[in-house]
């Protein structure tokens, strides 16, 4: 499973206007795990029907903004890939003695 989480915004002081979102994509799979991290722009107009000023929105409502940005698919299947990769090593780091 995937868990997405914003760690920051950036705004416009002016009308509250979310212009940058920070955000982490977390997949788990027992003692394994991986994460991604990206930021999304946006260019706000606070007089559109659905602007949320920054005063109002929850982390889902950004999240929503960013999978819609980004392709949410290919982030967690290469999280998927990364997690069996750990779990399944074709190689090994030491020394035999």
């Amino acid at each position: 499973m995937t868990t997405w989480t914003i760690s920051t915004l950036e705004r416009e002081l002016s009308d509250g206007g979310v212009v940058v979102a920070h955000w982490r994509a977390t997949a788990v799979d027992g003692d394994f795990s991986a994460s991604s991290y990206g930021t999304v722009g946006f260019t706000p107009d606070a007089s559109a029907s659905g602007f949320i000023a920054y005063d109002s929105l929850t982390e889902a409502d950004v999240i929503g903004w960013v999978q819609a940005e980004v392709d949410k698919d290919a982030i967690e299947a290469s999280l998927a890939a990364q997690i069996e990769a750990d779990k399944n090593p074709t190689q090994a780091a030491g020394v035999p003695w």
